[in-house]
């Protein structure tokens, strides 16, 4: 089992950065993939990034690369989103999610078991 708890959402102007933050707990000794996802009322979830926390291999969305960067603090358990350059399109309800996975697959931003509650990111123009 593992819990995780998104916290650094918020509204900021088109242009700007945010850095969302996950702290995770419970059994986080074995290798996961870890993501962070999107959603707006109405769409499916996106995948936005992905990595693999032993080794730290990163994925990213078409629609982000270039301006998110996910990374990870193994000391302290929490991974992070850097957003920037953000645009009206990036509003959405941002997840952090974890699945365990012996080898890297996290490229494939499907079949994640643990998810956190999500934290609001709004971005005007």
């Amino acid at each position: 089992q593992v819990q995780l708890v998104e916290s650094g959402g918020g509204s900021v102007q088109a242009g700007g950065s945010l850095r969302l933050s996950c702290a995770a707990s419970g059994n986080t000794y074995s290798s996961y993939c870890m993501g962070w996802f999107r959603q707006t009322p109405g769409k499916e979830r996106e995948g936005v990034a992905g990595v693999y926390t032993n080794g730290g291999s990163t994925y990213y969305a078409d629609s982000v690369k270039g301006r998110f960067t996910i990374s990870q603090d193994n000391a302290k358990n929490t991974l992070y989103l850097q957003m920037n350059s953000l645009k009206p399109e990036d509003t959405a309800m941002y997840y952090c999610a974890a699945r365990q996975s012996y080898y890297d697959s996290c490229a494939r931003f499907s079949g994640y078991r643990y998810w956190g509650q999500g934290t609001q990111v709004t971005v005007s123009s």
